[in-house]
């Protein structure tokens, strides 16, 4: 199990982390983390006598003041207090890899709703001083077109939960998380690649945990634009999102969105959409529903994005 003798000090999703769980993932506080917007602790403790009191309406999910409890079968139970700390009370015999995917998935989405910054579900890419959100449902595709822009000289800022705030001005910011990608198999054998050396993901003997330290971009950018991966009959394509369906394209892609109005955030979630819709651009990414097709969506994309964004700096 965890050894919790020492603290260890990171900087990720904007925050800064200081754990007293080993997180490998995570970057070391470095020169960025003057630029956090607030300290996580992240420590083990039992919670056993807690789950209970909560008197959960379910079995997986509790609420209590601005406590979050969240229960996971033979893995571990995770206190979410207040946006600062993230309590872990693992089982017996827990995989260590799987409570780490928890702390940094859906514990951290939960972080950032209590914190108010917008968790996004979804890749985010650096091109030339701006980032671009890739945005879907589980499975669209979306860590395999960013592998794909990665290929092609990119940078991520993140894989799946993209942290999103608004700096002095009321320009929205995305938040780099940590230098990993979770990847399929399919994409993996695509690229060239062995996963003979990457992790596998827990209880997905196909995906595995790809680090891409080399291509990683570790400080804040504006996001520019977002662009949303669904899956078609017809061939690819690109479209832009206008009028409401921009606002339920965000609500629809808001990390663990059910938590919204329990967490009593409905007003702050709708004036935070209100201000995305007006300032950034957003597209529909066509993908066939057969075949590999992440290199003409990447295509797609990189046309889509106003030429002067992607000329080096």
């Amino acid at each position: 199990m965890f050894k919790t003798e020492n603290k260890n000090s990171y900087y990720s999703f904007g925050l800064r982390i200081e754990s007293y769980i080993p997180l490998p993932e995570l970057p070391r506080t470095d020169e960025h983390a003057d630029l956090s917007i607030g300290t996580v602790t992240v420590m083990k403790n039992d919670l056993s006598s807690y789950w209970h009191d909560c008197a959960p309406s379910n079995e997986y999910f509790a609420i209590k003041d601005d406590q979050v409890f969240i229960r996971v079968p033979d893995t571990a139970i995770f206190c979410i207090f207040n946006g600062d700390s993230i309590i872990v009370s693992p089982y017996e015999g827990s995989d260590e890899d799987k409570l780490r995917l928890y702390i940094l998935g859906t514990c951290m989405g939960i972080i950032l709703l209590q914190k108010k910054i917008l968790p996004l579900h979804g890749s985010a890419i650096a091109i030339n001083g701006k980032a671009y959100a890739v945005l879907g449902v589980s499975g669209a595709g979306k860590s395999t077109l960013a592998s794909i822009l990665l290929e092609q000289g990119y940078q991520l800022l993140s894989d799946d939960l993209i942290p999103v705030t608004f700096n002095q001005d009321h320009i929205p910011i995305v938040m780099p998380s940590y230098p990993q990608q979770k990847m399929w198999q399919e994409t993996i054998d695509h690229l060239g690649m062995s996963s003979s050396n990457f992790q596998p993901l827990f209880d997905r003997e196909t995906k595995f945990a790809v680090p891409v330290a080399s291509r990683f971009c570790s400080h804040p950018l504006p996001l520019a634009g977002v662009f949303e991966l669904v899956k078609t009959e017809s061939n690819a394509n690109v479209e832009p999102i206008e009028g409401l369906v921009r606002f339920h394209t965000l609500l629809r892609h808001t990390f663990r969105s059910f938590l919204i109005e329990r967490l009593a955030l409905m007003e702050w979630h709708f004036n935070t959409l209100a201000k995305f819709v007006k300032q950034v651009d957003m597209y529909q990414l066509q993908r066939p529903s057969s075949g590999f097709s992440a290199h003409e969506l990447a295509n797609y994309l990189l046309n889509t994005i106003p030429k002067e964004e992607k000329l080096n700096d």
